[in-house]
Order: structure tokens, then sequence, then C-alpha cells
């Protein structure tokens, strides 16, 4: 027999359990972490209230990485959408800790829906709600509960959790750190500390065993800590934590030394660990650690960079003015000429480094004037790669200092291919190769061309992989190609000697158009993931016009500014969650779910 506890969630909801009809038919049962309460594709047969534990939601979209839809938290229902709409579920839910369930089936649903409409009313607006976050907020439900165990030998982990929580308190948030102290403490007392706090850090370390397999299944999401200016290490999945990996919920953070130059050797430790995502940082280094505390409370910022030819280099202001502004950059991720500034950014090029490198590999003299016998592009493609190679190295994009992914697109399969690991030549060498300006990459049988041609502003990707604030620069809406700019040149010859034959022939213009023209849907759904949006006006500049960098890096600057002076608050605080205190100063306290002593069915 059980009751439903004092939870919070709204009275209409909290009536359902009052109504006869529902309250003789509902069922509860436990779910162990790990399992799942539905399946994607399932058919909706039950509406599920969570009555203690947590659960989590997850999407598999075709050919696509899991996304990650949000946490079900005590008191919120799972499964009403497809319920109501009468379709099977659009996602996978699992227990992400040992969990208690009640469920409502259908029939008697909707019988005591006629008995007392609000409660139909009111999870309509659960709905729409949930719907809005999802499309312009990203999950719902964001992790507040996290975990970090060691993973080989990185000595004591507590320091690095402590350190942490003074960087998340300094945001403003009730937070606390429990290590292995707790572990003889009773359920109750763990759901009241979750209960009082923003956020609950769980620390285990290496000779705490039984610890650190309850830490993960007591969590949102679980962080392993390795050195990483030693040898990767692996001690297998944690005990615990298999859904939470399988899931895309174990991320890696590797402590480096505060001489570190750059990271090295990270691949073998992903690939020891399974994990999804990686965070270095150096001791004693305080912006590093204030970047993962931004992670945390979801606060991070990601920059998001458009491909556009020659106008990209007004990312390059864009960056300028964000640094000008004190924005902290904490994920990079973008397509074509995007994705090789977003690079440098991420292997923590200054501003003037950024200069100078630019104009090596693309201002002082053409990238594009290898012409060939346009058996396969109208270059040889062999300048790019050697630049890309003098400027990016053997780096890997695992190694660089802030999370980055850039985008090709995959002419076999017919989609896009995400670049998250691997060489970053190789990956920037693909994102940048325009369909019939340059020979296309290869990746085993795969033909891998341009990235602007099938995502060319993956800010709806950024947001599948971060909840904080997007921050996207967008060079291909300005005014483009006129048919001047594809005119017949007059007289070849006149043509060579002036030196224009370097930006190559009109048709490149034509070419690059074409493969950074975004869709107005795709367009629509960059756009709408992104919260703060600069549009550079680089009509004035041609989009095969290499030595254009000031103009464009100007007009980035000019833009950059003017967005961030539209906004009401700092760009970290565009999506900040309120802390309990700000919430009960505002009045925002919920009606408790119920105290009811209602028994479910034996």
């Amino acid at each position: 027999m059980a009751s439903l506890p004092d939870i919070a969630v709204d009275s209409a909801l909290a009536r359902l359990f009052h109504l006869p009809r529902a309250r003789d038919a509902t069922v509860w049962f436990s779910l162990p972490g790990g399992s799942k309460l539905f399946g994607q594709g399932d058919a909706s047969d039950m509406l599920y209230v969570v009555r203690a534990g947590r659960l989590g939601a997850f999407r598999r979209d075709e050919g696509q990485e899991t996304h990650f839809l949000g946490i079900i938290r005590p008191g919120e229902p799972a499964g009403e959408m497809a319920l109501i709409a009468g379709i099977p579920h659009s996602a996978d839910v699992y227990a992400l800790r040992d969990s208690e369930i009640f469920a409502v089936p259908k029939k008697a649903f909707f019988e005591a829906c006629d008995e007392d409409a609000s409660v139909m009313t009111e999870l309509a607006r659960l709905m729409i709600l949930r719907s809005r976050q999802t499309a312009r907020r990203g999950p719902v439900g964001e992790p507040s509960v996290f975990g970090f165990i060691p993973v080989g030998r990185p000595g004591p982990v507590r320091p690095l959790v402590e350190r942490l929580e003074r960087e998340i308190a300094a945001l403003g948030y009730q937070v606390t750190t429990v290590g292995a102290e707790a572990d003889a403490a009773p359920t109750e007392w763990f759901s009241e500390v979750e209960r009082v706090h923003d956020f609950v850090l769980y620390v285990a370390e290496r000779d705490e065993p039984d610890w650190a397999a309850f830490v993960p299944r007591q969590v949102d999401r679980l962080f392993r800590v390795g050195r990483g200016d030693r040898t990767a290490e692996s001690d297998g999945c944690p005990p615990g934590a298999a859904t939470l990996q399988e899931q895309g919920l174990v991320d890696l953070v590797l402590l480096q030394s505060p001489e570190a130059i750059r990271p090295v050797g990270t691949e073998a430790w992903l690939d020891s660990t399974s994990a999804s995502r990686v965070f270095h940082i150096r001791r004693g280094h305080t912006p590093d650690h204030q970047r993962l505390a931004r992670v945390l409370t979801g606060q991070s910022v990601g920059l998001v960079l458009s491909g556009g030819g020659a106008r990209a280099y007004a990312h390059v202001g864009a960056i300028n003015a964000l640094r000008e502004r004190g924005v902290p950059i904490d994920f990079v991720g973008g397509s074509s000429m995007g994705a090789i500034v977003g690079a440098g950014l991420a292997m923590g090029w200054g501003q003037d480094e950024m200069d100078r490198r630019l104009h090596e590999a693309f201002v002082d003299s053409s990238p594009l004037d290898d012409m060939a016998l346009p058996l396969l592009a109208m270059t040889h493609g062999v300048k790019v790669t050697e630049r890309l190679n003098t400027h990016f190295g053997d780096t890997q994009i695992a190694d660089l200092w802030l999370p980055f992914f850039c985008l090709s697109s995959n002419l076999t399969t017919g989609a896009y291919q995400l670049h998250r690991r691997g060489s970053l030549t190789h990956s920037l060498r693909a994102s940048i190769a325009l369909p019939g300006v340059m020979p296309p990459a290869t990746d085993g049988q795969n033909v891998l061309v341009d990235g602007a041609v099938m995502k060319n502003f993956p800010a709806d990707i950024m947001r599948a992989g971060q909840l904080g604030p997007i921050v996207g620069v967008d060079v291909t809406t300005a005014r483009s190609i006129t048919a001047k700019d594809v005119a017949r040149p007059s007289s070849v010859w006149r043509w060579i000697r002036s030196g224009q034959w370097r930006m190559g022939p009109p048709i490149v213009s034509l070419l690059m158009r074409t493969a950074t023209v975004s869709t107005g849907r795709d367009l629509a759904a960059a756009r709408e993931a992104t919260d703060v949006l600069i549009q550079p006006d680089v009509s004035g500049i041609e989009i095969r016009n290499w030595e254009a960098y000031d103009a464009a890096v100007e007009a980035g600057y000019r833009a950059a500014i003017a967005a961030l002076d539209k906004l009401q608050k700092p760009v970290t605080e565009v999506r900040r969650r309120p802390s309990l205190r700000e919430q009960a100063a505002a009045g925002a306290v919920m009606s408790p779910f119920i105290a009811s002593t209602h028994e479910a069915a034996e």
C-alpha cells in the first residue's frame, strides 16, 4: 500500500487522484534506476506521475545523436502528451534513479476528466509550457544533481568539487557538496537535501567503492575525473552508471597542468570512458573552474558561426566584441569558414594571434588560386590543406581547450556529419570543401563536402548539446551576389593581368553562394534556438574577396555591439534559472500536490 506524498504540483492535477474513477484505478509500482518506463513508439495507454525519484526523457532521431529532452521530477506527469493526442510516445523515458510511479489507465483518466474538466485544462497548460520550453529553451526540468567520481588515479576529487561549489554559490545559488560521510543517511535525508538546495554535488574518492557505486544512482548527470597529463586509464563503466552512460549523461573532466600549452591524449581517455563530453581544467586556473560552474548551472555560453566565404571574417569582429564586453565563450560550433574561425577560438588563440593566422592562411594570398582542370573541382585544394596543416597541425578536436564541433555534408548518406572527435585539420578540410570549388574530403567510403550545403547555421545542434544561452553570428542573410558578380569578363587577358583570377572565376561566387543558402525552414529552426542573434551587414563584401578582412571584421564588431546593447541583462543570465530564494521572494510557492490517504492497488 502506498499513499501520495506531499510533493509540489498544481492543485488541479492533484484533484485527479481524489476523483473516484481515477483513484480506484491507479496503480503504484517501483521502477529501479536504469529501467525504462516506456519507449519511443510505444502505445500510450497510461498517465504516469512520479511519486519519488527522477525520470529522464530522451529522443532518438534517425542517423543522429540521442537528444536529452529533460528531467521529470516528483509530482510531475510523464506521457501526458501522447496519451491525450492518442499517438505513440515520442521519446524514451528511463528512471535515472530508483523511482516510485503512480499510473492511471487511459480510460480511467478520461472518465475522471469528464468529472472535473480542470484536470484536462491544467494538463493542456503544462503541455503548452513544455512544448515551448523544448523548442525555445531546450530541455525541460534541467539537471540539478551532479556526481563526481574518479577514473584512474587523479588524486583527491573533493577539492575540485568544493571549488565548483564556491563558484556556483558565487552565481547566487544554494549549493552543497555531499561525500561518503552521508553513506548511512536514510533515503529521506537525500530527498530533503535535494529539495532545499538549487544544486547538489555528490563526490566519491577512489578508496570509497561502496559510496562510488551509490553516487551514479543518485544523480542527473555524472562526471568522471581523471588526470589529463597522464596516460589514459579505465575502470570500466562505474557500477550503477549504465543507464547514464547509455543515454549520454556521463562526461569527463581532465585535470591539466597549469603550464599545459594544450591537452594531449584526450581521444584515448574518451575511448576508455565512453564519455559524451570532455572538459579540461587547468589546476589553479579560475576561468576553467568558472566555465564548468556555468555548465552545471545552465549559464554556459555557446557560440555558433555560420559559413559564408570571405564574409565569415565578420566572425572575428563579433568575437572581439564579445571579449570586450566580458562575455565568456564556453562552447563553439560552426560550418565552413565559421568552423575555421571557431576552431581558432577553441585552440585558445587571442585576438592578435587570430588576426595573424587568418592573414597568413587566407588574406595575404588567395587560398583558392591553385586552379585545376575541373574534373572534380575548380581548384586542387592543395593550398587550403597545406594552410590548415600549418595552423592546426595534428591537433585532435578532443584536445581543444573549448568543446568544439563542426559540420560537413555527407553526400554518401545524404545527411550532415557532425565532427566532435578526430583530426581537427581533416574535419575542417571537410567542412570547407565547397562543391565544385574544392575537391571533396573522404571518410572511409563517405564523401564529405562543405557543411553549409546541408546546415549552414547549426544553432540547433548547439542547443541539443548545452543548456545555456546561444550566441549566433549569421553572415548569410545580407544581400548577396547579383548579375554583375557573375558576368562574363569582357576580356579574359585583362581579367588575368588585373590579378582578379586569384579570386577564381565568377562561377566560384555562384558555387559559394549556392552552398551557403539555407532553406527558410532550417534558418527558422536555427534562429529559434539562438538567444542572441548577430547579423553583420556584409552585403558590400564579395563572398570570394579574401582581401576584405578589415571591412568584414569591422562589420562583425559593430553588429555584435549593437546586439549586446539591446539586451536587458548579461548574456550569461539570459536563460538563468531562478534560485529557490528568488522563487520564494517572488511568491512562487507551489501548492502541495496532495496529502492523501489514498492507497494504490495492492
